[in-house]
This record gives C-alpha cells, sequence and structure tokens, in this order.
C-alpha cells in the first residue's frame, strides 16, 4: 500500500495492514459467560475493551471499536495509542433464538460526520451473506454505506460473512465466501474484511488456492478476519493469504480470545495478546511488503 494512499491511515510502514478489532458485542459476552457463573455485566465488557486497548493499541495499525461499549469509553480515557488508526463500527445487529447475530442493519445511531469529529478515520459494516435471501437487499445497504463513508470523507470497510440458509438447505460455508466476494466485492468499498478460505482448514495448497481465487474477485484491496480459525493457527492462515494476495489483517480473536477469563487481564494481555499480535505484524510485514 503506497504511503501516500488515503488507506494508509490504517496500515504500518510496510504498507501491511495489521489491525485489531475489538468491536464484538453479544459474542463477547458469550465468550465471558463460558468462564463464569454470574452475569456478565456491560461494565465487564467496557473495562476488558479498554484494558485490551491500552495493551494492544500501541502495535496495532488501526482498531475497530464498536458505537455499543466500547467508543465512547475508548475516546474520553484516551485509551487508544495515537499511532492508531480509528475504525468504528457503523453496524447493528439483530439476534435471533439461535443466533446472535441473525441479521445486520447499518446503525442510524453512528453519524458518520460525528465519528469523523472524534478521530475515526474509517467505517466499518458487516453484512450476512445467506444463499436464500435477496442480493438486492445486501447490495442496496452496501451502496448506502459506502455512499456515506465518501460523503463524509471516511474510508469504508465492507464484511461479508459467509452464513447458513434459513431455509435449511444444504449451505457450503466456504462456497458462500466467494459468493459473497462476487456479489459485493465491487461495489466500490475501500477495503474488504473476508474470511478466511476453509477456515484455515484442508491443508496449504486448497486455502491458498481459495485465496488467489479471492484476490481475483475483490475489485480491491482485502484482508482476513480470524472469526472460526483458531488463534495458534491464524498466524499460518494470514500467511496463506497474503501470499495470495491479501493485505493483511482486522482481527480480534485470534489476539485476545485466550485472555478472556484471566484472574490478571492485564497481565495475559502483555503476556499472550501482545505477543500474538507481534507475530501477526511481523508475518504481515514480511509477506505483504515483498
Amino acid at each position: 500500500m503506497s504511503k501516500t494512499s488515503p488507506l494508509s491511515a490504517l496500515t504500518r510502514p510496510s504498507g501491511a495492514f495489521a489491525m485489531l478489532a475489538i468491536d464484538q458485542r453479544e459474542s463477547m459476552r458469550a465468550m465471558f459467560a463460558e468462564k463464569q457463573s454470574g452475569t456478565v455485566t456491560d461494565a465487564q465488557l467496557v473495562d476488558f475493551k479498554l484494558a485490551a486497548l491500552r495493551a494492544l493499541t500501541p502495535y496495532a495499525s488501526a482498531v475497530l471499536i464498536d458505537h455499543e461499549f466500547g467508543w465512547k469509553p475508548a475516546i474520553a480515557a484516551k485509551a487508544v495509542a495515537p499511532t492508531c488508526g480509528l475504525i468504528a463500527a457503523a453496524d447493528r445487529f439483530i439476534a435471533s433464538a439461535d443466533e446472535l447475530v441473525s441479521n445486520v442493519v447499518i446503525d442510524e445511531e453512528v453519524d458518520p460526520a460525528t465519528m469523523k469529529e472524534d478521530g475515526a478515520v474509517a467505517l466499518k459494516l458487516l453484512v450476512s451473506w445467506r444463499p436464500d435471501e435477496p442480493a438486492q437487499t445486501r447490495i442496496d445497504m452496501v451502496n448506502d454505506f459506502v455512499a456515506r463513508c465518501r460523503t463524509a470523507g471516511l474510508i469504508s470497510i465492507i464484511e461479508p460473512v459467509s452464513k447458513k440458509a434459513r431455509d435449511g438447505r444444504i449451505w457450503d460455508m466456504n462456497l458462500g465466501i466467494a459468493a459473497a466476494a462476487r456479489e459485493l466485492g465491487g461495489l466500490g468499498a475501500d477495503l474488504y474484511k473476508a474470511e478466511v478460505p476453509r477456515h484455515g482448514k484442508g491443508g496449504e495448497k486448497a486455502v491458498r488456492d481459495e485465496c488467489a481465487q479471492l484476490t481475483t474477485i475483490i475489485q480491491g484491496p482485502w484482508v482476513v478476519l480470524s472469526s472460526g480459525v483458531a488463534p495458534d493457527d491464524f498466524p499460518r492462515a494470514v500467511e496463506w493469504a497474503c501470499k495470495e494476495g491479501a493485505s493483511g489483517f482486522l482481527a480480534g480473536r485470534a489476539v485476545w480470545r485466550n485472555v478472556i477469563g484471566s484472574a490478571d487481564v492485564e497481565k495475559s494481555l502483555r503476556d499472550d495478546a501482545v505477543v500474538r499480535l507481534q507475530r501477526l505484524c511481523e508475518v504481515v510485514d514480511r509477506v505483504v511488503a515483498h
């Protein structure tokens, strides 16, 4: 990535993206619930997010923060390192009986101009891609989102996620990743955030072949997310993806997932999460820059 590119606000000096995600909401609450018997409070989520931001943003090229629990506390506490670009999540998650994120819409409470005043350089929108739902609904939402970002002078990041069909038909997560890229990867978003094909499983050739396919489909730079990939496997998955055209990562769970439930969160962030993030930075600096 050229240092003169607008996207350089989100990259390392090497031009690679090494971005941290801390915008998880009810999914983060569920992670805490696995580790404790009592109620997981909103304050717990806020406290963890602030601790993670303080520990990790000195090493990340940018950080993605949610409106519900993270944005205002992070800004007020000045918890983000000044070298780390700010990305605001502009999506509102709608739960169902069996999914924490069943549907997604643009969050009307996230005003792009206000986010920019707070220091944001980009907005992110998650898009649920299902084989049995109309493409036009997703296309219209992405077009709306990209237009809002352009009007505000913000970088637009879309995150299509392959989800199971609602009608019970046989569903192939991996085919959905490619289909989502074909449908949404040419709509003008500045950066595309993709799931790792096969969630990193099935061997290097299979994963790399499908990463190469994404590079041919997506009309612009793309990065990988870590959901669905074991934290210990994610650096290898990032390397495979970047060798086939990805430009880095925007990931949370692979960095800080193992810290949740720790008796000493700040120590675990330093000893585990920081080390994981530094390793990922080394991978993208080495692979993307060459």
